[in-house]
């Protein structure tokens, strides 16, 4: 491992970072601390604190090798950045880097990470390809290390034809038995995505038990970061169909998908009952929740999608952000969604008007500033 590449990144965001002040960032989506954004990671509540990690290139604003960027939060409106949690410095990751993953808490109170790794290699052919495979870091909620066991899942251990160049974005979590369970995406042999189940007793070493989910391309082609967890009863796997044709309430493009449906731990077997897309917007990808200590289902996600990253103003110091976190719920087979509670602390004075015709020039008593929660 070459500790100097993540020195690097440390003392590169601590300058530029905190440079940018907070009048130069929105007043509650979570930013960067410098550079770009992308999917948001490691999502999870540990030690007192919601802890958001990121896809992070802190030296520009663009995709470039991926880091983990990290942020703490009491209340999941104000963030506090904490230095890059990951870099891609281990012979595993060292090319496109540490992509997308997730983190859970282990016995001993240590915190894992598990993420996609990427390394280029040349293929009999000539060609070099990204080669995608699953590994670990453990750390304290601050600084994080990388076994030397890494990778813990690779090809070797997918059925036979998928592929190991799309095989990303781990959703850990542990069971109620304390083993440690795992989904991810993977390409299968008829071009378009699936969800596999992996488990573990110790976080460490990892194997393959089920396909929960086949696309059979039906929904977009490849799907990237999956999630699979109860809500009010039923059982909810979301993920991000690519390359969706506008179908029904499906628009063109990456969307956010969930199945609806029921789930038989002892066989590992997912039933779908229901599909809806998560939100009709087009800035609207890579949805990752968490579970709070008060049991409510809470939800991220990266506001933007890859088809207008390049929309961004000249000389800023940031690119991307995450939506305000939302509730999750399920009434009559569909999900619903709320901005989350903690929202209502920061209201200030309610301000009523009623019978307005708004134009262009109208003033309202009482609504100023930079910041308003408005319901019309």
């Amino acid at each position: 491992m070459n500790d100097l590449t993540l020195q690097k990144a440390r003392a590169y965001e601590a300058e530029h970072g905190a440079a940018i002040t907070p009048a130069e960032r929105p007043a509650y989506h979570m930013t960067p601390y410098v550079g770009w954004l992308n999917d948001p990671n490691g999502f999870s509540y540990y030690k007192g604190k919601y802890h958001q990690f990121y896809q992070y290139n802190p030296y520009d604003v663009r995709w470039a090798p991926m880091h983990w960027g990290h942020a703490v939060s009491s209340d999941l409106l104000h963030w506090e950045y904490l230095p890059c949690a990951l870099a891609p410095d281990s012979p595993v990751d060292n090319g496109p880097g540490c992509f997308s993953g997730s983190a859970t808490e282990m016995d001993d109170g240590r915190q894992l990470l598990m993420y996609t790794s990427v390394v280029a290699e040349k293929q009999p052919n000539g060609e070099m390809r990204d080669i995608q495979t699953q590994s670990i870091a453990i750390g304290d909620g601050l600084d994080y290390e990388k076994p030397a066991c890494n990778p813990v899942l690779t090809q070797k251990d997918l059925p036979e034809g998928f592929s190991r160049f799309d095989f990303r974005d781990p959703k850990i979590w542990r069971e109620a038995d304390g083993t440690y369970s795992a989904v991810t995406v993977c390409l299968t042999e008829d071009g378009s995505g699936a969800a596999a189940l992996f488990q573990s007793a110790d976080g460490f070493d990892w194997h393959f038990v089920t396909v929960l989910e086949r696309c059979n391309n039906q929904y977009g082609k490849m799907w990237e970061c999956p999630d699979f967890f109860p809500l009010d009863g039923k059982q909810v796997l979301m993920l991000g169909p690519m390359e969706m044709l506008p179908k029904g309430e499906f628009h063109n493009g990456h969307n956010v998908i969930a199945f609806i449906g029921s789930y038989d731990k002892a066989t590992h077997t997912f039933t779908k009952e229901n599909v809806q897309l998560m939100d009709g917007g087009i800035d609207f990808y890579a949805t990752q929740t968490t579970l709070a200590p008060d049991g409510r289902r809470i939800m991220t996600a990266w506001l933007q999608t890859w088809s207008d990253t390049e929309d961004k103003p000249q000389g800023c110091k940031w690119f991307g952000q995450t939506i305000c976190p939302r509730e999750l719920h399920i009434k009559d087979g569909r999900i619903l969604q709320t901005p989350v509670r903690e929202l209502d602390a920061v209201h200030g004075k309610r301000t009523f008007h009623e019978n307005v015709t708004v134009q262009s020039e109208t003033s309202l008593e009482g609504i100023k500033g930079r910041v308003a929660d408005l319901t019309v």
